[in-house]
C-alpha cells in the first residue's frame, strides 16, 4: 500500500537517472503484431508486492493486480504489456511518459490526485499496520522509543510511520521493496516494519517468515487504484473502470481475490 507521497517524486521526474531504465523490464503480454495498428498500452508495476504482484515458484510474474489487469483487458478488448520496474521506477516511468499507466497496489489519496495522478475506481481496500519479529516483546508504538523501523520508500506505510515518528521517538529507515525490509526485521537490523496489512499477512502465512502483526497498530483503510499521470491516457482509465465493473458483476473479480487471499 504506498506513498511518502507520489508528489515527492514529481520534482525529480525530469531526472533521467530516476526513470529506472537500468532495471530489466518483464513483459507480461507480447506486443501486437507488426502493422496491426492496434495500440499496446504499457503498464508499469512493482517487482515484489505479494500477493498483488510477484514472481512465483515457476518463474511466472503473477498476482492480484496482474490477474485483474488481464481480466479487464480481455473484457475491454485492449492490448497491453507489463513493465516490471519497481515502485519508484514505475512512478518515474509514468511521469516521464515511458509508461501509460501503473498498477502496483497504489492507494488513492487526495494528495496524489493534487500532484497530478489520475486514478481509476478503487479495486481493493487496504490499510497499513506494524509488524515485528515473531519473538519480539514490542506490543505497541510506545515500545519503539529510540529504535528504528523499516518502511518502503514513497509508500503509504512510509507516510504513516513518518507521522508517528516524532510522537513516539523512533527513526525511519527506507527500503526499496517489502521482502528486503522484512528480512531486516527478522535479522534485527530494525525493530519493526510498517507495510500494507494484507501484504504482511500474506507473506507471514505463505512464506512462514518469523514476523507477527501487532494488534491495534492499523490506520484507516484506503482503496488501491489503477493510475495514470498523463491526462491524454484517460481512455485507459475509462476502460479499466468499465472492465472492473463487469468483472465484479460476472464473478471474475471475486474469484481472483479468493484465489490469492481466501476472502
Amino acid at each position: 500500500m504506498k506513498k511518502r507521497v507520489l508528489a515527492v517524486l514529481m520534482a525529480v521526474a525530469t531526472m533521467a537517472t530516476m526513470v529506472g531504465c537500468g532495471d530489466t523490464a518483464s513483459e507480461q503480454k507480447p506486443e501486437a503484431s507488426e502493422g496491426s495498428g492496434e495500440k499496446v498500452w504499457v503498464i508499469a508495476t512493482d517487482t515484489a508486492f505479494k500477493p498483488f504482484e510477484y514472481t512465483d515458484d515457476n518463474g511466472d510474474f503473477v498476482g492480484i493486480d496482474m490477474e485483474i489487469l488481464d481480466a479487464v483487458a480481455k473484457d475491454q478488448g485492449f492490448e497491453y504489456k507489463v513493465d516490471v520496474l519497481g515502485w519508484d521506477a514505475a512512478i518515474a516511468a509514468c511521469q516521464a511518459g515511458q509508461a501509460d499507466g501503473m498498477i502496483a497496489g497504489a492507494s488513492i489519496t487526495e494528495e496524489r490526485k493534487a500532484s497530478g495522478w489520475i486514478f481509476s475506481d478503487g479495486y481493493y481496500d487496504a490499510n497499513q499496520s506494524m509488524a515485528v519479529e515473531a519473538s519480539s516483546d514490542i506490543d505497541g508504538f510506545d515500545d519503539l522509543a529510540g529504535k528504528s523501523v523499516a518502511v518502503k520508500t514513497a509508500s503509504m506505510s512510509a507516510t504513516y510511520a513518518e507521522e508517528l515518528a516524532s510522537e513516539y521517538g523512533f527513526t525511519v529507515t527506507y527500503f526499496e521493496d517489502s521482502p528486503t525490509m522484512y528480512q531486516a526485521v527478522v535479522g534485527g537490523q530494525v525493530a519493526a516494519v510498517f507495510d500494507d496489512t494484507p501484504i504482511m499477512a500474506s507473506n507471514i502465512k505463505e512464506t512462514g517468515i518469523a514476523m507477527k502483526i501487532v494488534d491495534g497498530t492499523g490506520n484507516d483503510p484506503a482503496q488501491y487504484g489503477f493510475a495514470i499521470f498523463n491526462a491524454d491516457n484517460q481512455e485507459l482509465v475509462d476502460m479499466f473502470n468499465a472492465g472492473l465493473k463487469n468483472i465484479k458483476a460476472n464473478g471474475t473479480y471475486d474469484e481472483i481475490i479468493s484465489k490469492y487471499l481466501g476472502e
